[in-house]
């Protein structure tokens, strides 16, 4: 039995398609559900075993590239997204997607937590750990990357040893921590899943094209404690094909995205 992907729809979403047509060929039942029919109880969040947030511009990034997305989930989903978490079921978020994960608090988290906080809106005055924040360049970035797998932690990319080509499309993807110390519990957590890399492999070593937003330590993507969940800027749904390589015509190839969706889909059928 196909495991069912809920893909999560906001006004401003343009991803979900993509996304859609990656679950599927990764073996997955994808559904595109706008979050008012979740709010109205026409579909139930355990009838799922994946949870997607796409890429896109929800609610036309006002207040903040994810921020209202992110409110929605804490206001309204809390309970909901708190469960899909702690069951151990894969979650991912891919561009706005990740932003709204981690401005809804959802990562990273601390090594001991798998769980979000019990409260929708923070306290006053409670630091966000880490935030994405405008790129470095200043300007919106459109470019494709390379993509280094590192953690085995992250059921998304456990196993996955060969590098993803795939595109970028954003101008808040600069990954920053709250203090100097949550990179290195990131790293000593195997929470780093995806890291910005040259084109054969080699590290970014902050530099950009390569890194093309400026993230600190050349970060991609991070997961949370558990490993369930995933959170990264690039959209390795946009290369599942071949011929889908800029260079394809040229001879070019490999380096697809596929295998991140077959991973959790892999993981999800277990269940």
């Amino acid at each position: 039995m196909r495991p069912r992907a809920l893909i999560l729809h906001a006004s401003g979403t343009n991803r979900d398609l993509e996304a859609a047509q990656a679950f599927e060929l990764a073996g997955a039942q994808p559904e595109i559900v706008p979050l008012n029919a979740l709010r109205a109880g026409h579909q139930r969040w355990a009838d799922y075993q994946m949870l997607v947030l796409p890429g896109g511009f929800s609610y036309a990034d006002a207040l903040g590239a994810g921020k209202l997305l992110a409110l929605d989930l804490n206001t309204y989903f809390a309970d909901e997204v708190g469960a899909f978490i702690e069951s151990g079921k894969p979650v991912l978020g891919i561009c706005n997607g990740f932003q709204a994960l981690v401005k809804a608090r959802l990562l990273p988290d601390p090594p001991s937590a798998n769980r979000i906080p019990t409260s929708p809106i923070p306290r006053a005055g409670l630091k966000f750990r880490a935030t994405l924040t405008v790129n470095a360049s200043g300007r919106f970035e459109c470019r494709w990357i390379t993509l280094q797998p590192q953690s085995t932690l992250c059921l998304w990319t456990r196993g996955l040893a060969d590098v993803i080509h795939c595109p970028v499309a954003h101008g808040e993807g600069n990954f920053l921590g709250a203090d100097e110390t949550l990179i290195a519990n990131l790293r000593a957590h195997d929470q780093i899943a995806l890291v910005y890399a040259r084109p054969d492999g080699a590290p970014a070593n902050g530099k950009y094209p390569d890194n093309p937003n400026g993230s600190s330590a050349d970060i991609a993507g991070i997961c949370n404690a558990r490993g369930n969940v995933l959170g990264l800027m690039p959209h390795p749904e946009d290369h599942l094909f071949p011929y889908q390589h800029p260079r394809w015509t040229r001879g070019e190839k490999g380096g697809l995205g596929l295998k991140l969706f077959e991973n959790g889909v892999r993981y999800a059928a277990q269940l």
